[in-house]
């Protein structure tokens, strides 16, 4: 589809990084694109409506979670989950590359891919890597808070979303639709 792909880069402390890169892969779609969607921090479990719509109508998106469930939260604070989640991160990045070698997607979403990088879940090596190995005509978009100037520099397009005003401070939680 593409003649050369990009590396492009959605994060910041605003809200917006996932809903731009499946507004992207939906705009891909429409032109034939194949594309893969892995998304690092949503279980499988969680009713998402952007990924039970891409899943339902959008033939030829891949939509993948890591194989084994976890917790953010208790992760962070347990040296053997923490390990646990490391390696399965690790392996599905180890897939991702040959799946970007190989070709066999178009675009490749990394949803979540920057946050992890930022905590320590996921190695910037690993980024490199993909980045290095993929066939040059395909697409890899990363989202999530916090990236790091390295992981900017190996990018072609940074956007970053600020956060101005959240009605989370005003105690208004996640809506069914509009935020999930």
């Amino acid at each position: 589809m593409l003649e050369k792909g990009l590396v492009q880069i959605y994060t910041g402390d605003g809200k917006g990084k996932t809903t731009a890169a499946f507004g992207l892969a939906l705009r891909a779609t429409g032109h034939g694109a194949k594309v893969l969607i892995f998304q690092f921090l949503k279980p499988p479990d969680l009713e998402l409506g952007e990924r039970g719509f891409m899943t339902t109508y959008c033939e030829g998106v891949t939509v993948r979670c890591l194989d084994e469930p976890w917790d953010m939260f208790k992760a962070m604070h347990d040296d053997e989950e923490l390990a646990r989640v490391r390696a399965s991160i690790h392996d599905a990045m180890q897939e991702i590359e040959t799946a970007a070698h190989e070709k066999y997607y178009d675009l490749i979403v990394l949803d979540e891919i920057v946050f992890c990088i930022n905590q320590g879940l996921a190695l910037l090596e690993d980024i490199k890597a993909l980045i290095a190995h993929r066939d040059p005509k395909v697409e890899l978009v990363m989202t999530g808070r916090g990236a790091s100037d390295d992981l900017i520099e190996l990018a072609d397009l940074v956007t970053e979303m600020r956060l101005i005003k959240h009605p989370y401070d005003n105690g208004i939680v996640a809506r069914k639709g509009i935020e999930y």
